[in-house]
């Protein structure tokens, strides 16, 4: 099959956003928005199939590869063929997916002659709570809910949490700029967050067509913090793409990360997925501090003995 790929846009994602969401998987790529952050990174391309799956093409140093097909779970064999044949027939290259996720793993139970898959370690999504994470109750977690009462009587008064509409942009700009000349990180890791910076860029210019969901913590009027979130209503979790805040302000983000939970989402929400690490130690740390109940693992898979 020669399929048609074509480089995702913005005004793509209304059209390909119901395909998500239609079977099991707890990973951040089980909602629309993180195709399109990265779009630019991966040089992401995409075509729907038979109105029923849509099939991505992305490229990482030069060599293609894809993800798991973005289809019902009683169409995932069917499709994840589909992208063999076009990899080894139009290609020439062995199928590879960069982050598959377990549960399809788990479903396609792929013959381990033909196929080596690899866990990504540093790659995996960090699970937790949703009620944890509005009460940050309990012993654990105890030394959070103190920033958050410290910040609530040093700021009374002083700052207004609220959604963020489009309208909201050159303050978001404004303060993301502030941010990143703050950064000083690993030389791969600037590259990546310069990317998502670019990313949230793509999202504030299309927020009308993106229907994501924003918000922000003013302080004496000016934005200190903001987030942006989708929503998995098989999982009912809420997946934080990107969270900011000014680091100097202490309990800023635990007051965003509960306000958000809280407010931004009306649905029903039991978990949260709140994005990997990416190796870093400062954010493993973070992350673990806020002691997730479990990881959405991902996968490498690469089809073994393929010649052209």
């Amino acid at each position: 099959m020669n399929l048609q790929f074509k480089p995702l846009q913005a005004e793509d994602m209304q059209k390909i956003a119901p395909f998500y969401a239609l079977r099991p998987n707890k990973t951040c790529d089980s909602v629309y928005l993180d195709s399109f952050i990265w779009r630019d990174y991966y040089q992401v391309k995409y075509t729907v199939i038979d109105e029923k799956a849509v099939l991505f093409l992305m490229e990482k140093g030069g060599e293609p590869f894809t993800a798991m097909p973005i289809c019902r779970e009683e169409d995932l064999s069917y499709y994840f063929q589909q992208l063999v044949e076009y990899f080894n027939q139009v290609l020439k290259k062995p199928l590879q997916i960069f982050l598959a996720d377990e549960d399809a793993i788990n479903y396609l139970d792929l013959d381990p002659e033909k196929f080596l898959i690899k866990e990504e370690e540093d790659l995996k999504d960090y699970l937790y709570d949703a009620q944890a994470l509005r009460t940050l109750a309990g012993k654990k977690l105890h030394k959070k809910k103190n920033h958050l009462n410290n910040f609530l009587k040093e700021y009374e008064g002083r700052h207004e949490y609220r959604s963020l509409i489009c309208s909201d942009r050159e303050s978001v700009l404004s303060f993301l700029d502030e941010w990143w000349e703050n950064k000083v990180e690993a030389a791969e890791f600037v590259r990546q967050l310069d990317y998502e910076v670019m990313g949230i860029h793509d999202i504030l210019k299309n927020c009308s067509m993106l229907n994501v969901r924003m918000a922000g913590v003013f302080i004496d009027g000016s934005l200190k913090a903001f987030t942006i979130g989708t929503y998995n209503p098989l999982e009912k979790m809420a997946v934080i793409h990107i969270e900011k805040a000014d680091p100097e302000i202490k309990g800023l983000y635990q007051f965003i990360n509960q306000q958000f939970l809280l407010h931004g989402f009306t649905e029903e929400v039991n978990l949260v997925n709140r994005e990997d690490d990416v190796g870093m130690e400062g954010l493993r740390r973070a992350k673990m501090s806020y002691y997730p109940m479990g990881f959405a693992r991902k996968f490498g898979v690469l089809q073994k003995g393929f010649s052209q």
